[in-house]
């Protein structure tokens, strides 16, 4: 069952293309104001789970489990009941802006649509509002550029434009999918500020999806670590990157640079995700894992509590569990010897 605070929660969310799975049963919440960041390789199924739980893979896609939005399935909703919850109480901004964005229309008439859609607005409340959501994003001389086209703006201010569009509707819940991959780091920093700007203004749930662990290190409260369709780990963002269980997780760590103390040789993780035509047996990290051995060969090891709040898929779980349980007895222990 959802917590009070819950604003989505996915529960078993399986995806398959002609008949081959390509996400295994995802469970994951996220709660009113929370921040999620989704991270993980190319391939590992981020951006898929949050395309299927909106309603926009293909036709050929079979979805299966639950996506619950304050308690309500949207994969047992119509589509006109999606079409009102996209882009109203879910939005989404795609890694490609120039892509997303109407070459031919120009961003006054792209962000009116969405506020007469969601909002019910029209004639001049729509450029006012317009003008205000452009001026929210940083963008300087709305007023007069709400009548420019896409290619008369940056790559950054584009995805500002994004930004705007996708709050024209007062979301509950903005998932932005490599909002700044494409993106200079200077550009990047001030988008990620504004994301959280606007988050903190305005109270909505944020998922961040991304390849880049310090981006979301610096953004999120929580992380789930995504793996060839599964989630391998999740927990508090400042325990997991101080202190990363799963081995995969620890292989992303490991080959960051670290910004402060001595420098470090940069370990790099051996192979590739595994093609989901033709998984490994067992785990599907085995393969490339250091600490494999012949329990992993066996079977897909299930997600488990290691500490409060914190979980992950691994044969190390058991182990990760005792540790996190003799810390807490030690301190306890300390504790009660100081008083």
């Amino acid at each position: 069952m959802a917590s009070a605070s819950s604003l989505v929660r996915l529960e078993g969310l399986t995806v398959a293309f002609d008949g081959v799975r390509v996400l295994h049963g995802v469970d994951v919440e996220l709660a009113r104001g929370g921040t999620l960041g989704l991270v993980g390789e190319s391939g590992s199924g981020k951006s898929v789970t949050w395309l299927a739980a909106l309603g926009l893979l293909p036709t050929k896609a079979r979805v299966e489990g639950r996506v619950l939005l304050d308690g309500e399935d949207l994969l047992a909703a119509s589509e006109r009941r999606l079409d009102a919850v996209r882009g109203g109480r879910i939005a989404m901004i795609f890694q490609d802006p120039a892509s997303a964005l109407n070459p031919v229309l120009t961003i006054r008439r792209q962000i009116g649509e969405a506020l007469a859609l969601h909002r019910g607005l029209s004639g001049r409340a729509i450029g006012a509002e317009a003008k205000r959501l452009l001026d929210l994003v940083g963008i300087p001389d709305a007023e007069r550029r709400l009548s420019a086209y896409p290619h008369e703006f940056s790559g950054g201010q584009n995805q500002r434009i994004m930004i705007a569009m996708a709050l024209a509707g007062r979301p509950d819940l903005l998932v932005a999918d490599e909002p700044t991959t494409a993106l200079d780091v200077t550009i990047q920093a001030q988008i990620l500020d504004l994301l959280d700007l606007v988050r903190r203004e305005t109270g909505m749930a944020l998922v961040l999806i991304s390849h880049d662990l310090g981006v979301v290190s610096q953004t999120c409260d929580r992380v789930a670590v995504m793996y060839a369709g599964r989630i391998v780990e999740e927990g508090p963002s400042d325990r997991l990157f101080a202190d990363p269980a799963h081995p995969y997780t620890r292989g992303l760590i490991g080959a960051l640079p670290p910004l402060d103390g001595s420098r470090r040789r940069l370990v790099s993780i051996a192979g590739t995700v595994p093609d989901p035509k033709a998984p490994p047996p067992g785990c599907a990290f085995a393969p490339r894992c250091l600490h494999s051995d012949r329990r992993c060969a066996v079977a897909q090891p299930s997600v488990e509590t290691i500490e409060p709040g914190r979980r992950m898929a691994c044969v190390l779980a058991v182990h990760r569990r005792e540790e996190s349980a003799g810390a807490a007895s030690s301190l306890a222990r300390k504790e009660t010897a100081a008083s």
